[in-house]
């Protein structure tokens, strides 16, 4: 087993790389969502939702699949410089991870925006803000509060990124793959489960350590 522990971990930059570069990517794209959707911005807002159903409404794999195999159908389109781009198991598999993450994401953000007290959007209102300017104030105290919410989207990503295998990527899950092919040992399996428990424990932690900082620099901050 421990062998098996040395060679899965020769795809953990792959998990890793994906989940990372997804995350950060879906956190942006989230952002900008949550604010057409919140300002209800004419057109874009119905798109974004329609956007949020597809993506909420289907499996991940499904999604994985039209990513990677469907630009295939349509190769005559492309120039050689985007026809290789698109055919890269890696790229299409952190945007589908990062398309999927976006959609949960916003909900995510948009209910926790949703869920201020509507006290201190009036206090905004006081000040002479309009809504616009009310958001950009009030979306970090919400970002805070959903926190916690947030980091199970988090662990979500990595847990997602044992599908993307099956596109060829040889990550975790790929590796654990290729020794079960060859030995018919099920063990192999019980060792990826601990290398992925491991990698969840330690974005806890570090989710933890952050949400710390958090609390320290507002009762500093307050003082």
């Amino acid at each position: 087993m421990f062998n098996y522990f040395i060679t899965l971990l020769f795809g953990l930059p792959n998990s890793l790389s994906l989940m990372i570069a997804a995350v950060l990517i879906a956190l942006v794209l989230a952002l900008i969502f949550t604010t057409i959707i919140i300002l209800n911005i004419p057109i874009l807002s119905y798109l974004v939702k329609i956007y949020i159903l597809v993506f909420t409404g289907t499996p991940f794999l499904i999604q994985l699949f039209l990513i990677y195999y469907g630009p295939g159908q349509f190769v005559d389109l492309y120039s050689p410089w985007v026809w290789s781009l698109l055919s890269q198991p890696w790229l299409c598999a952190m945007l589908a991870l990062a398309l999927n993450s976006t959609a949960y994401s916003t909900q995510l953000f948009v209910g926790a925006i949703r869920a201020i007290p509507l006290g201190q959007w009036h206090a905004c209102t006081t000040l002479g803000m309009d809504k616009k300017q009310s958001l950009f104030v009030l979306m970090p105290l919400a970002l805070k509060r959903s926190l916690n919410a947030y980091s199970n989207e988090i662990i979500l990503v990595l847990k997602s990124t044992s599908l993307v295998y099956t596109i060829t990527i040889m990550d975790v899950m790929g590796y654990s793959q290729l020794i079960y092919g060859r030995t018919y040992d099920i063990k192999v399996f019980i060792v990826t489960g601990i290398i992925y428990c491991l990698i969840i424990s330690i974005i806890k932690i570090l989710i933890h350590y952050i949400k710390q900082r958090i609390l320290r620099f507002e009762l500093h901050h307050n003082q």
